[in-house]
């Protein structure tokens, strides 16, 4: 990294924008793009990201702008000394342009602090020619003398101690930047990540077979932390392709090709409904009550929305307004309570029957669930565990299911 990538990044944290930063320090937004690029790889970390065509800044990204507020303020403090300043104040333009990297920042620090080329060349290694030209270098863009060749070695001036405390409030304050990042680096190393659809809650299926999954794991005492995190089928797939995560389950095999996966559990699709209603088929479902589907980024929404625009009787569900929810919490909140109408797979739907009514479709409707993995070893252990606790999840449901309707006969 570089300090004015440094400063545009500040900036970019500050403002939320990269546009408005372009236009302030007269850069292309291609340029500010990289910036906030770079420093991701190099805190390893996101800190924005693009929502309805605007950036957002992401919550890590709140730390990281405390980490680099000294960085900004030494950034000033060296306009100043290499006098870089006007009547408005520092010239912002030709910090975000400093090409002075950390590294060579270092190996000022190192030759000022060893009081010798040499010495510090030895202790970097690299070659005496070499160093002697970066800091040639660095003298130059910053137009002051910083050293004082000598016999017995190189020596500070006035200027190059005023550089020397500036350098190191900057590479200290780099330092404790990546430093956490290199403790996230390795934690993130360690862990294993798996994503999930949403649950429709704590008694579903997919957050019994986690619980399970985390307790077992656990148990091994293996060397690799699990962590969780819960998305949409299109986030899923897009986290696994851009390693991300590690394990997925989801509700589609759709665009699983690139991926090793096995199918975790066969259902059908059903209506849920609100519990005291009186319907019977899905058209009078729809005529009498409002719908909230799941998101079509899900793949039981693609399917429902599929189903609701091909197969619906006098295609009705086509002509009403459908809400579309990615949280399936929301959704079943939204029948329990509100009077909405849904669709589920069956095997999510049973657990919370007590909530809803489920009604059968007129036809038939195959649903299929499934684990997709990456090459780690890890990853595949986790898959295994994962599948059996499904099948052991979803027999112990249709066992009760079934049992419930013996005891009603």
């Amino acid at each position: 990294m570089h300090l004015g990538a440094l400063f545009i990044i500040g900036h970019v944290l500050t403002s939320a924008s990269v546009r408005e930063t372009a236009r302030r320090f007269q850069l292309s937004p291609s340029t500010v793009s990289a910036a906030i690029r770079n420093a991701e790889t190099e805190l390893a970390m996101k800190l924005t990201e693009r929502a309805s065509g605007e950036l957002v800044t992401l919550i890590a990204s709140g730390g990281v702008l405390e980490g680099l507020e000294p960085i900004t303020v030494a950034i000033g403090e060296l306009c100043q000394f290499a006098g870089q300043v006007g009547a408005g104040g520092i010239d912002e333009a030709w910090a975000a342009r400093i090409p002075v990297k950390i590294v060579a920042i270092e190996r000022f620090l190192e030759v000022a602090d060893q009081g010798s080329i040499n010495r510090a060349a030895r202790r970097l290694h690299l070659g005496q020619p070499q160093l002697s030209l970066q800091l040639a270098n660095l003298e130059k863009f910053l137009g002051r003398r910083l050293f004082e060749r000598q016999a017995q070695g190189s020596v500070l001036t006035e200027e190059g101690r005023r550089a020397y405390q500036i350098f190191m409030a900057i590479s200290q304050a780099w330092n404790d930047l990546k430093s956490a990042a290199d403790e996230r680096y390795r934690r993130t190393a360690r862990s294993l990540r798996i994503g999930s659809i949403i649950p429709t809650g704590s008694e579903s299926w997919v957050a019994r077979c986690l619980g399970l999954l985390v307790s077992e794991w656990n148990a091994r005492r293996s060397n690799n932390a699990i962590s969780l995190v819960s998305m949409t089928a299109d986030d899923l797939r897009e986290a696994l392709k851009s390693g991300r995560i590690d394990v997925a389950i989801l509700d589609s095999v759709f665009g699983l090709e690139d991926f090793r996966h096995r199918e975790l559990l066969q259902t059908d699709m059903v209506v849920i409904a609100p519990p005291h209603s009186t319907e019977t088929t899905v058209a009078d479902l729809v005529a009498g009550h409002a719908i909230c589907m799941p998101s079509p980024r899900t793949g039981l929404g693609h399917a429902a929305m599929a189903f609701s625009a091909e197969r619906a009787p006098d295609r009705r569900l086509r002509s009403r307004d459908i809400t579309a929810a990615d949280s399936l919490p929301v959704i079943v909140d939204l029948v329990a309570n509100h009077g909405y109408v849904s669709f589920l797979g069956r095997v999510s739907a049973m657990p919370i029957a007590g909530k809803v009514r489920i009604v059968d479709l007129d036809e038939h409707l195959p649903m299929s669930y499934h684990v997709a993995f990456n090459h780690r070893k890890a990853a595949a252990d986790a898959c295994a565990v994962i599948i059996a606790a499904a099948a052991r999840i979803t027999s112990e449901a249709v066992a009760k299911t079934d049992a419930v309707r013996e005891s009603a006969a």
